[in-house]
């Protein structure tokens, strides 16, 4: 079997499905959710099925048959965004959702090229305001904003 493009983001995909399906298990039903018909795991378990379908769909029935180019690629600068994703995951508790969006955005975006300060805090600040107050008030999930050294408390 020709190892393609398609069949390699096939494969990745039927991978991070299957992981998704079987961690989709572990979330805990109220004991008068165990009867019902929808709960909370009904759609991790809609979507894993379904991109498990779609993924084998993708291996057996591949689009083209290029193969995978792993030259031209900037992989200092994708790699810097996994260790900048990794430090945004482990400083969202102590910094709070906005500081460390803010920061983890700004880093982002001058990595990418943006050199203006003004910009940067322009766009950074809206948006981590805006996704705390739709997650806060919009969706009712609770991320603590600042951290306690900013806190008035």
């Amino acid at each position: 079997m020709l190892l393609s493009k398609d069949r390699i983001g096939g494969a990745l995909l039927l991978a991070f499905c299957i992981t998704y399906g079987i961690l989709s298990q572990e979330i805990t039903l109220l004991p008068f959710q165990a009867k019902v018909a929808f709960h909370a795991r009904t759609m991790p378990e809609i979507l894993s099925i379904m991109g498990i379908g779609l993924s084998l769909l993708i291996i057996v029935f591949p689009g083209s048959p290029e193969r995978p180019k792993l030259a031209g690629f900037n992989w200092l600068a994708a790699i810097l965004f996994l260790i900048l994703m990794s430090l945004y995951g482990l400083t969202i508790r102590p910094l709070g959702f906005i500081l460390s969006t803010s920061v983890f955005l700004i880093a982002g975006f001058a990595l990418l090229g943006e050199r203006s300060p003004v910009k940067l805090l322009l766009v950074a600040l809206p948006i981590a305001v805006g996704f705390w107050v739709l997650m806060t008030h919009g969706l009712d999930v609770f991320l603590e904003p600042l951290p306690w050294f900013l806190k008035g408390q």
